[in-house]
């Protein structure tokens, strides 16, 4: 089984407009980048050419592949870079007719990218394959790369990892999880502190998830506020903003809560949209509904800024923890199921546990909330993540609250376990058609441009 998946992992700062096509991409060539560097090779290095299959191939450039890329083997990381520096660094390679690896200056070519939407590699739709060449055209060094979601990266190389201790609590499942809580007197949150304070310390545990809740809250309050058109051919305007406007006209906040919880999902996703900085929530087009459930507890339901960080987040995330381990959060894997659904369960749970829900309770909010959104597609119109994908945060950020609501309504007690809904979850995956997956090839993508 796979190491414990740390809620440090799933809930990451970087940019817009997607975790799989964007984020894990640009990690992915930074590490190519340093992959030469460390054999000495960069100074032999006069060509490099990049190859994205699948949905990488068919969606990266609607997604921001190219332009992270470009970044990521300049030496630039999600956590530190320029949004706006990045929207623009595939233009300026085409422009200038040159990119940096690393340090290095060599020529550029939109030849040196070749798009392969048709091919899926064995192990993730999402594959990337860079090579190296000389001067005379013989490889220096070839590596092959898979975005899996949520920015997290894997390879057929062994990646070089820092070593990090054990958690105390391993579960593998949600029985496990409520097994290990019920032993040990504890709350899933509680579980989840206990394991990463175990991992990386209780100050950086602290530290880390102050900055990952304030870039949430950020992103919200920037996004309620901006105006404007989003990037691409499809010219969606902004509307956080004036649904903002709108509803801070009534008298009575708490009479249209529901319409603000919508407002913070749809101000994080536009954020996203435009590739600006945004958390990973456990990806990037899911990163509203984590975000705005947290902002509307803290704002209608009066839940402390402190008990989002520590109960909130950690709950969500142990949650997240197990699609990430028995199933997916990639939407080119499972389809928006994966990405959006998840993201609702973690939501719920999460909301939950700050409302005071047992540990049962907090179960059955997460399972509710992935049982309604089991088959969702991803098909972004355009290959831009924009339509569906903006409403679909703010729909799914009402579903998680509506699950708290059924699941706090009792005492924990249901007939389908999360366990179950998590490998429904899985299956759908597999049978559902690639089209479905993240490939712009169905549903609303299709349809939409038809139309």
């Amino acid at each position: 089984m796979p190491d414990y998946i740390s809620a440090l992992d799933l809930f990451t700062i970087g940019i817009g407009p997607s975790s799989s096509h964007t984020v894990g991409p640009m990690r992915a060539a930074l590490l190519f980048a340093k992959a030469l560097e460390a054999d000495g090779k960069i100074s032999l290095t006069h060509k490099v050419s990049v190859t994205l299959f699948g949905s990488l191939g068919a969606t990266g450039p609607g997604h921001g592949t190219t332009n992270a890329i470009v970044s990521g083997l300049a030496g630039q990381t999600p956590e530190a870079c320029d949004p706006k520096q990045v929207l623009t660094a595939w233009n300026k390679a085409v422009q200038d007719g040159f990119w940096f690896i690393a340090n290095k200056k060599i020529s550029f070519s939109v030849e040196d990218f070749n798009f392969q939407p048709l091919i899926r590699l064995e192990k993730h739709s999402n594959g990337l394959r860079f090579k190296a060449l000389d001067e005379n055209n013989n490889s220096l060094l070839e590596q092959t790369f898979y975005s899996v979601g949520g920015g997290f990266v894997e390879s057929d190389h062994e990646l070089q990892r820092p070593p990090r201790a054990f958690a105390l609590y391993d579960f593998r499942n949600s029985e496990h999880l409520l097994e290990l809580c019920n032993k040990e007197g504890l709350t899933i949150a509680e579980l989840a502190y206990a394991n990463e304070c175990a991992i990386h310390g209780e100050l950086a545990v602290i530290e880390k998830l102050n900055n990952i809740w304030q870039a949430m809250k950020e992103c919200i309050e920037n996004g309620l506020m901006t105006r404007g058109v989003l990037p691409g051919y499809l010219a969606v305007d902004r509307r956080a903003a004036d649904m903002a406007e709108q509803l801070s006209q009534v008298e009575d906040p708490n009479e249209v809560s529901n319409e603000w919880l919508q407002a913070y999902a749809i101000a994080v996703n536009e954020q996203n949209a435009a590739g600006m900085r945004v958390v990973t929530a456990p990806t990037n087009g899911a990163a509203g509904i984590i975000p705005a459930v947290a902002y509307y507890a803290m704002k209608f339901k009066g839940v402390s800024e402190e008990a989002i960080q520590k109960d909130y987040l950690l709950t969500a995330a142990a949650i997240g923890s197990l699609y990430k381990r028995n199933a997916s959060i990639s939407g080119a894997e499972a389809g928006c199921q994966g990405e959006v659904g998840s993201a609702c369960s973690m939501a719920a749970a999460g909301l939950a546990a700050v409302l005071g829900g047992t540990n049962k309770q907090i179960e059955n909010a997460a399972e509710i909330a992935m049982e309604h959104n089991l088959g969702l597609t991803c098909d972004p119109v355009g290959g831009f993540v924009q339509m569906p994908c903006i409403e679909r945060n703010a729909i799914a950020a009402g579903t998680a609250v509506s699950a708290v609501r059924l699941a706090l309504l009792g005492d924990g007690s249901h007939k389908i376990s999360l366990d179950t809904v998590i490998e429904t979850m899985r299956q759908t995956g597999i049978d559902m058609s690639s089209k479905y997956k993240e490939t712009s090839l169905g549903g609303l993508a299709v349809n939409v441009v038809e139309c």
